[in-house]
C-alpha cells in the first residue's frame, strides 16, 4: 500500500542508514550508503504539492543532511557521488526495512535537490552537529569532509502491511531459519 508523505517522513526519519542515489552527466546512477539527519524547515505535507500542507493536516518539510566521514574511502573530495552532485543536483535517499516475514516490508524515499557545502560554511556546521547528536560514533571523530544538503521536495513510500501496528521501525531479534 502507498504510504501518505507523513507516513513516509516518519518511518525515514526512524531508519539509521539511507541510501544516497545520484546520476552522472553520463546518465550512470550511482548508489551509496549514507549516515543521515533530518532536519525541519517548513511546512509541506511532503507529497509534491508544498501549497496544500494546510489542506492535508500538514507535517514539516525537512532537509535531509550527511557529510563525508572518516570511514576508508579512495579519495574524500573527489568523490564521484559530489561530482554527481555538482552536476545533477537531483537525487533520492532511500530507507527500507526487509523482515522475512513479508507483511512487515516497507520503504520510504526523499527526493529533492542536492547541494555541497564545505567546511568553515555556518551550514556545514549544523550539518556535522546534526549527525554527531544522532551517532555517538561522530562524538570522538565528527566528520569533516563536504556536507551534502538535501531540500526534500517529495516523500513517498510503500508498505505492504495496512496495519501500522504490523510494522516496526527498529530491528528485533533476528528471526530462525529454516533449512
Amino acid at each position: 500500500m502507498r504510504l501518505s508523505g507523513l507516513e513516509a517522513r516518519k518511518r525515514f526519519a526512524a531508519a539509521r542508514v539511507a541510501r544516497l542515489a545520484t546520476t552522472g552527466v553520463d546518465g550512470q546512477p550511482l548508489v551509496v550508503p549514507v549516515t543521515f539527519a533530518l532536519e525541519a524547515v517548513g511546512e509541506s505535507d511532503g507529497d509534491g504539492d508544498p501549497g496544500d500542507g494546510a489542506r492535508r493536516g500538514g507535517i514539516r518539510a525537512a532537509t535531509v543532511v550527511t557529510v563525508v566521514d572518516h570511514k576508508p574511502k579512495s579519495t574524500r573530495t573527489g568523490l564521484r557521488r559530489l561530482r554527481d552532485i555538482r552536476d545533477n543536483p537531483l537525487v533520492s535517499l532511500l530507507v527500507d526495512h526487509y523482515d522475512d516475514d513479508w507483511a512487515r516490508l516497507w520503504w520510504a524515499r526523499a527526493d529533492g535537490k542536492a547541494r555541497i557545502v564545505e567546511a568553515g560554511d555556518p551550514r556545514h556546521a549544523a550539518a556535522v552537529a546534526a549527525l554527531t547528536a544522532r551517532y555517538p560514533q561522530y562524538q570522538q571523530v565528527p566528520p569533516t569532509g563536504p556536507a551534502i544538503v538535501v531540500a526534500v521536495t517529495r516523500w513517498s513510500g510503500w508498505s505492504y502491511a495496512d496495519s501500522p501496528g504490523a510494522i516496526r521501525t527498529t530491528p528485533g531479534p533476528p528471526r530462525p531459519r529454516e533449512f
